[in-house]
Parts: structure tokens; sequence; C-alpha cells
């Protein structure tokens, strides 16, 4: 796909002249059009301001592609590949960004020169996600994935179970028998095929794939995580389902009592399931140890601009009015129900008030709250490749019963193989 916007030298894969940077004063007056590729509620949110900052700067444009999210990293790859055919304007969610700085070191601006004054606003674990290996920041984040546990009241009720007491994992399992007992609920949905547990256990240590560019996936916390995880299916308490479909229905079907995932959740639960209105309510991930981080991060996304990008100035000027704006990350959240990864738009009042949906609990303040003590984590070029390893890893565990320490050193030894890294001693 060719798109007006989308010309400029071949500067994506190896061997191009470098990274293309902006320059360090911005420009008097930004003009032209600029094309995004999204998706979803992204793309949306961007149609709704894009029209604002089309007012707000005469004679621009701004035209949003909805390309769909199953192909489009597809897409995204042969563009960069082909160093032609992108847009001005990328989404990529944070998870995604570090295989392709790496892939492509030339194939994003550099945008260091403009974003790195907006580096305390954002949470560390955040911004590390924009940040490359030289450290230039090539993005900026847009919305951020904290973690906590979903519940539903009326399950927890039925059980005498007050979610409130639920410090520890070890507490949480001991729930799970009591609640299903009670109720002939499991305590949480599981993707049969597809884990994304594992990274958000592992996290919450601390800790990805890689410590100190080493693999790191057979260490002590990464034991704890698949060793918690095996824990919930052997006793009974993991309801499998396929993908996210299996996921919002069996959420709808009250086939599991707890969810713990991002503060996008959110999004789905009241567009999706509003009939369950004032079911739900929502308290901190529990910890590994007593007093431990009670967080972690699943999700988040960033815009970057394209080193194909022919008006790279515009694009700056409209990744930071959408990202870099206190009232119009707020709008987001209220429109789309992407949490700000912006850290002044959480002192907005909106993120204080008490929530209908969470029967009156101010639901997004937890969120709030808990976004800065994210745990930052190391992440790499590789991330992409050890994730696919360790996905292999983890059913072997939850659908064969495999050991947790066996299944782990096997996995960071293929990881080891496929990379080139050394393991963690």
């Amino acid at each position: 796909m060719l798109l007006t916007g989308a010309t400029g030298c071949a500067t994506g894969g190896a061997g191009g002249p470098g990274a293309k940077q902006l320059a360090a004063g911005p420009s008097a007056a930004l003009t032209g059009k600029v094309t995004i590729w999204s998706w979803d509620v992204a793309a949306k949110a961007m149609q709704r301001l894009g029209t604002v900052f089309e007012q707000a700067h005469p004679g621009t444009t701004v035209e949003v592609v909805d390309i769909g999210y199953d192909n489009a990293y597809d897409k995204i790859t042969v563009g960069l590949g082909a160093g032609s055919g992108l847009p001005d304007i990328l989404t990529v969610e944070g998870g995604r960004l570090p295989t392709y700085l790496g892939n492509f070191p030339n194939g994003l601006v550099d945008l260091t020169s403009r974003a790195e004054s907006l580096k305390s606003q954002y949470a560390e674990a955040t911004w590390r996600t924009v940040t490359d290996a030289k450290g230039r920041v090539r993005g900026l984040p847009w919305d951020s994935g904290p973690c906590a546990l979903f519940y539903r009241r009326d399950h927890f009720q039925q059980a005498g179970i007050d979610p409130a007491t639920l410090a520890t994992w070890d507490d949480y399992l001991t729930a799970g028998a009591a609640l299903k007992q009670a109720t002939g609920r499991k305590l949480l949905i599981m993707d049969s095929k597809q884990d994304t547990l594992f990274a958000q256990l592992l996290q919450q240590q601390g800790q990805s794939w890689f410590t100190d560019g080493k693999v790191a996936v057979a260490t002590p916390a990464a034991e704890r995580a698949l060793t918690l995880m095996k824990q919930l299916v052997d006793r009974d308490l993991v309801d499998f389902e396929n993908g996210w479909d299996g996921l919002v229905s069996g959420t709808h079907d009250g086939k599991a009592a707890t969810t713990p995932t991002a503060a996008w959740w959110d999004g789905t639960l009241t567009a999706e399931m509003a009939d369950l209105s004032g079911k739900f309510g929502v308290v901190p991930l529990p910890a590994f140890t007593p007093g431990g981080t009670r967080t972690s991060n699943s999700g988040g996304s960033t815009l970057c601009v394209t080193a194909q990008s022919g008006n790279p100035e515009t694009a700056w000027g409209f990744l930071s009015f959408l990202l870099a704006d206190k009232a119009n990350q707020v709008s987001m959240m209220q429109h789309e129900g992407l949490f700000p990864a912006y850290l002044p738009a959480l002192d907005d009042p909106y993120f204080q008030q008490p929530a209908p949906y969470y029967a009156g609990q101010p639901a997004m303040k937890l969120f709030a709250d808990l976004v800065r003590s994210i745990p930052t984590v190391e992440r790499t070029p590789d991330d992409a490749k050890a994730g696919d390893i360790v996905t292999t890893a983890v059913n072997q565990v939850l659908h064969n019963g495999a050991d947790p320490g066996t299944v782990l050193r096997s996995a960071a030894r293929q990881i080891a193989t496929a990379t080139g890294r050394q393991t963690v001693s």
C-alpha cells in the first residue's frame, strides 16, 4: 500500500545513512498532510482529534488509515524492509518496538532533540520502551498498561471472601479453592495457546526475557512465576479459552471470578459487558512476597515517525499534540478508554471520580496510583524470538504437566542458541 506522504529515501533497512533526525528547533509553522496507520479505538481517537489539530493549524491535513490489527505488523515489516510504502506515522505496540529498532535501525526518525525534554513526564518503564540501545528516543508513549486484579463482586460475596485480603499470590490460590467450592467458578481465564500471564508475572518481579543482555528465563523469578501458573492449573482453578474472543465471552458468562490484567480491560468491560455494570471491582495484583510489588504492565502502544515521511515536522507536531497534552490524553481516556502514559494527565479529576460501572469505586484512581511503580525491565531486539520459545515452554507446563524449572532451563538454552547470547549464571 503506497500512501500520500509515504515518500523519501529507503532508510528502513541496514546500510542506510543513519537514523534521520529532527532539527533541534521547531519549524515556524506546521503545514501539509500527514498520514497515519493505526487500528480500532486508537484510529478512532486520532480521527477525532485530528480534526481538532487541523483547526488549530490551518493548512494541515491528518489522514488516519485503519489498517486493522491482524495484518498490521506484516505491512509495517514489509514497508520497513523495502524502505518504501509507509505513512508518516506508525502505531507500534511497546512490546514490538525494540525488535523493529534492532532490525531496522534507520527506519524511524530519531526524535531525541524534541522529545528528551519530555522524559520526566512519563514513567520510567514506559520511557524505556521508546528508547533504543544508544539512548535515542524513537517514538512517544501513548497509552500504558498498568495491571491490577479485576474481580466479580457478586462471586466473592457469595463465597464470603474479601478481595482486599488478597495480599499475596498464596492468598489468591487459597481464595481460589474456597471460591470454587462455594460458587463452582474458576479463578481466572487463560489463553489455551498464546499465554500472556507469564510475562506479566515476570515483569512484576522486575525482569523480562533478558537481564544485562543475557538470557534470563531460567531464573528464580521465572520459576516462581511459572510454578504459580502450574499450581493454578493443577488445582483446577483455570478456565482455558481460545484467544481474545474466548476471554471476552468467558468473562461475560461468568466462567471465572477474576482477571489479572491491565487498565485497558476497562474499555472492554464497559463497552461489551454493559449489562454487568456494578458487578466488578478492582484491587492491586497480589504480590509474590508480603509487601512486594503489586502491579506490572501489559500492553501499551507508541507512535513513531517513519524515516520515509515527507513531512516529519508536522508529524512530530501531531505526536506532541496528541501524546504530550494533558487535555487530549484525558479526552482519549474518556472517549476511547486509552489509559494515558503521560503522567500529568493522571492528575486530572476524571481519575478521582467514582465509577458507576464499578459500584462507585474510583477504579481508574487505583491504576493512576499504580502506574508509577511499574517495574522497569530490559527490552531487546530479540524479545519476539525469545517470546516464541517461552510460549512453547509455558504450554508444556500448563497442558502437559512438565516441570517448570526443567522446561525453563531448556528454553534458556534454546534462546541462547537462537540469539547468540549467554545465559544468566
